[in-house]
């Protein structure tokens, strides 16, 4: 089957920043270095800084700051909101309406750029850190919705797909505490596949596993067997996090492993910035697809959707049958 090597692309572009702000935290205490908050998300300040931004202590592992039992009164609420693909059109009137009514909300800096002025301008405080500030943004949430806070920790896409969700319950757990004092809930969002699979026409219409290359916890080696144990099979694979400055083999190897069990003809979407101002689309096919790593469009906010053997390329744009052919005439 072929394809129509084709690209459309947003009319402006925005740089996305890793940069981070100096931020207090509003728990009912001052903080004492950059990003730190001494009421659970701190960090020794003679710890020393890592390659992507957060603080290590050189003796031990960073370990929980606060429990329960060291705030008084009635915990506030917390709540994991995701955002969409990035445009404050894509997302939900429920994400909207809790981010509306969220006194504090915590994030990844890139991500919080993201929300409307109207949300941000009415929330009592912002608190953001950069790329792999995971940890400490997630336990700062948690510490301030045990103060008192009602308190939203967003993300782009799903809290539930390779978002913060359920680190968020962990280290909850590991305080102490219980998602039902915090009224912990899930404010769902549309997930990166599903936001990238619409740009692309109509490519997840069957069965889809998705596979993230970012082996910042998953050891590539794990991440390797996962893609030889899908792609022999009838899957759409929906690809996150391929590439970044530091990790470029990854996406090689996973291009080698999908070419060792699919033709190179297979369709191809790359969606890089689904709904923001960089955004760019291009359907091309599995063989053409290594070359694309050097390029602008595949970064660490791209989604590629790898379809599989009946997928194929109509009027621009992928379509993968559910089967309805095989039992209806049309």
């Amino acid at each position: 089957m072929s394809t129509d090597d084709t690209t459309t692309e947003a009319s402006s572009s925005s740089t996305e920043t890793e940069a981070e702000t100096e931020t207090e935290s509003t728990c009912g205490a001052s903080t004492e270095t950059e990003s730190s908050s001494s009421c659970g998300a701190s960090t020794d300040s003679g710890g020393t800084a890592s390659s992507c931004g957060a603080s290590t202590d050189d003796e031990e592992e960073e370990e929980v700051g606060a429990t329960v039992d060291d705030f008084e009164g009635e915990p506030g609420r917390l709540l994991a909101v995701g955002l969409g693909p990035g445009e404050p059109e894509g997302m939900t009137a429920r994400a909207s309406a809790a981010l509306a009514d969220a006194e504090h909300i915590v994030g990844y800096t890139t991500y919080i750029d993201l929300l409307p002025d109207e949300i941000t301008d009415d929330a009592d405080d912002i608190y953001s850190t950069p790329m792999c500030g995971e940890v400490s943004r997630t336990e700062e949430a948690i510490d301030r919705a045990l103060a008192g806070n009602d308190v939203a920790i967003v993300g782009s896409g799903d809290p539930n797909v390779y978002a913060l969700a359920g680190l968020a319950l962990e280290i909850l757990q590991s305080k102490g505490g219980t998602a039902s004092a915090v009224d912990f809930e899930v404010v769902p969002g549309v997930p990166a596949a599903q936001s990238c699979g619409a740009r692309l026409g109509a490519p997840l219409v069957n069965d889809t596993v998705s596979v993230s290359l970012s082996d910042h916890l998953t050891p590539m080696d794990d991440i390797e067997s996962r893609l030889h144990a899908v792609a022999p099979e009838g899957f759409t694979v929906a690809i996150y996090n391929p590439w970044s400055r530091k990790r470029r083999e990854n996406f090689q190897r996973c291009c080698e492993i999908l070419l060792e069990h699919r033709d190179p003809d297979t369709p191809v979407g790359v969606v890089h910035g689904a709904g923001r101002d960089d955004e760019k689309t291009r359907i091309t096919d599995l063989g053409t697809l290594p070359e694309l790593g050097e390029s602008d469009i595949v970064d660490m906010t791209t989604t590629i959707v790898v379809g599989n053997e009946e997928t194929y390329v109509w009027d621009g744009r992928m379509v993968t049958p559910r089967g309805y052919e095989t039992k209806y005439d049309y």
